[in-house]
């Protein structure tokens, strides 16, 4: 899991880079793309084609491209393969507002849906020109944008289309709020092709219809039998009577309540016998259908009752037997407890006898012991005064021995101190070009970590990122595939820190993680690599070396073209070599007291996570 989150981390961190930028640049390209489709529209340059609209007698012309036409609209592309030497067509049905946001969305697919009037005109042009994309997005704004107030402006507007969509949505608020509109004018002027629409919408729903619709078909018919003018009673009765069989052919059994059937027989004189004397067996079948299912159910309820009482039996017959055996364990328990107290009377005889043997014997043993310890007290003291004599022998010849060592003390002191004077200097010489160390105990600490004496007096300063540039691709040029290294880090705070790796930077993906060999970035394995901090006057630390954590090692040393040297994630460069992040702990072990994931351990090496700016950046190797 340590290992997933380590390579997650960093991949995370340079992919969110990469996708911001890419996003942005995709957002210009889209936005160059509106300017310049916008632009060609509004202009007048290269346009080769014109369409007429509106009035016959004076059409609006308006000026376009035959090439964006035909390659965005099914209609133009298969018009101007036919009539390919044409140059304009007349679209009078078409007014210029409802054409120009036609063409703002074939240009570069934009369109307004300010006014919601023109929706289903939009709707039309968008079929007729054959865009279907455009087709489905004015359907779902039509169906999202039907309320109460206009759905039967939207249902009467599709009646040319026919679109099931909006059609099935006005039906909903109808059923809704039939109720509210069942004397509403809108509601009188469907057709009995949309009535029967209605009752097959419902029936789908498996809902039922109440009264009140049956009440609204009786004044339909009534309104329709008005227009009906200078025709006989008889003639407006059989039309009466044919309308009311063809909409209760409709009806299924389930599809009128019981209660409502009664109010219906006024209607008898038009309603079908069929109708009727099927409805009225249903009433009777789903009445013995209702007597059945009760009697069953008191037969369900009886049995259950027995099910109780017999387990109540058995219960009783258990707790029987649970009390037998309880007793009998009762009286087995008490004659063993008789045979215990026995058994305990005894044992504490036994004790008593075997208490009296043992004190008589610890006296025979006590008098014995101080005879011996009186013989020991006479050895001791005739030891003690020959020591006496040997010890005052001893001191006089130490007295000599010291006299001479204190010469040979001096002398070899005076030597030591001229040879320690010149392996200062010489260590000093291996960063005499160095701007970061300039104290003699920051490369005594940095010698004795490395613990390499080939490497650390061969060693030369290979990189300066004030000499070579702040940039990684200049250091990754000099560095790269050079071995064993060492990088110290200063920041304008005067934070120093570094990091050393046996195995170095290298793009030889033989030596990369085998998990990474396939990718253009990798860690790098490396035991022995560790980081380091030489100073840090914010919290007044003393220098410090951290090792690699056990199981870590494959994360020592991160490679990637776009980034300074990597050691895990605890110490990260990024491409201007002047700025990065610092989570400590992660690949590398914290001192203790510190915990991962803290301020603390944050802030150790650099003074925070990523707000330190690099003053100098130094590598060196042979």
């Amino acid at each position: 899991m340590d290992n997933n989150n380590n390579n997650n981390q960093i991949e995370n961190a340079n992919q969110n880079e990469n996708e911001n930028e890419m996003k942005n640049l995709e957002k210009k390209v889209t936005k160059n793309l509106i300017k310049n489709y916008s632009n060609l529209l509004n202009g007048n340059s290269f346009k080769d084609f014109s369409i007429f609209v509106e009035n016959k007698s004076n059409p609006f012309e308006i000026k376009v491209h035959k090439s964006i036409l035909s390659s965005r609209s099914p209609f133009f592309n298969e018009f101007l393969r036919r009539k390919n030497d044409i140059d304009k067509i007349f679209l009078n049905q078409f007014n210029k507002k409802e054409m120009e946001s036609i063409l703002s969305y074939i240009y570069y697919g934009n369109i307004s849906f300010e006014n919601q009037e023109n929706l289903i005109q939009l709707l039309e042009i968008s079929i007729y020109f054959k865009l279907n994309l455009l087709k489905e997005i004015i359907q779902k704004k039509i169906s999202n944008s039907i309320n109460y107030s206009n759905f039967f402006q939207f249902f009467f507007q599709n009646r040319n289309l026919k679109l099931n969509e909006i059609e099935i949505k006005c039906f909903e608020l109808i059923n809704q709020n039939f109720s509210q509109i069942q004397n509403n004018e809108n509601l009188f002027n469907l057709t009995k092709e949309e009535i029967i629409k209605f009752i097959q919408f419902k029936q789908e729903k498996k809902e039922i219809f109440q009264f009140d619709f049956f009440q609204f078909l009786d004044n339909w018919i009534k309104k329709r039998n008005e227009r009906l003018k200078g025709k006989k009673y008889e003639h407006k009765m059989n039309a009466k009577k044919r309308l009311f069989h063809s909409f209760f052919s409709l009806f299924d059994k389930d599809s009128i309540s019981k209660k409502d059937f009664d109010k219906l027989k006024q209607f008898d004189i038009f309603l079908p016998n069929s109708f009727l004397i099927n409805f009225e067996r249903t009433i009777f079948e789903i009445k013995d259908k209702e007597k059945e299912k009760k009697i069953k159910e008191n037969q369900t309820k009886i049995k259950k009752k027995d099910k109780k009482i017999e387990e109540k039996e058995k219960k009783i017959k258990r707790r029987d037997k649970r009390i037998k055996s309880f007793q009998s364990e009762t009286q087995n328990l008490k004659s063993e407890n008789q045979d215990l107290k026995l058994e305990n009377e005894k044992n504490k005889k036994e004790n008593k006898e075997i208490q009296e043997k043992l004190k008589k014997e610890n006296k025979k043993k006590d008098k014995i012991l101080k005879q011996k310890d009186k013989e020991i007290q006479n050895l001791k003291l005739s030891f003690e005064k020959e020591i006496e004599k040997e010890n005052q022998k001893e001191e006089s010849n130490q007295n000599q021995n010291q006299n001479q060592n204190q010469n040979q003390n001096q002398n070899q002191n005076q030597k030591e101190e001229s040879n320690q004077k010149q392996n200062q200097n010489k260590l000093l010489k291996i960063f005499s070009d160095s701007e970061i160390i300039k104290d003699i105990e920051y490369v005594k600490k940095l010698k004795e970590w490395i613990n390499d004496n080939d490497f650390f007096s061969k060693m030369k300063k290979g990189y300066s990122a004030k000499r070579d540039g702040f940039n990684c691709k200049n250091w990754h040029y000099i560095c790269n595939n050079k071995g064993k290294a060492l990088v110290i880090i200063k920041t304008k705070d005067n934070f120093i820190f570094g990091g050393f790796t046996q195995v170095g930077f290298t793009n030889d993906k033989s030596k990369w993680r085998e998990e990474d060999r396939n990718d253009n970035w990798g860690f790098i394995p490396d035991s022995n690599a560790f980081i380091f901090s030489l100073r840090n006057d914010k919290e007044d630390r003393n220098p410090a070396k951290f090792t690699i954590k056990q199981g870590k090692e494959e994360y020592a040393i991160y490679y990637h073209l776009n980034d300074g040297p990597t050691f895990g994630s605890d110490i990260h460069l990024k491409f201007d070599l002047q700025s990065g992040r610092s989570n400590f702990g992660n690949s590398y072990n914290l001192p203790n007291g510190i915990k991962y994931y803290t301020n603390e351990a944050q802030s150790y090496l650099a003074g925070s996570f990523d707000k330190w700016v690099v003053d100098e950046l130094e590598t060196y190797f042979i």
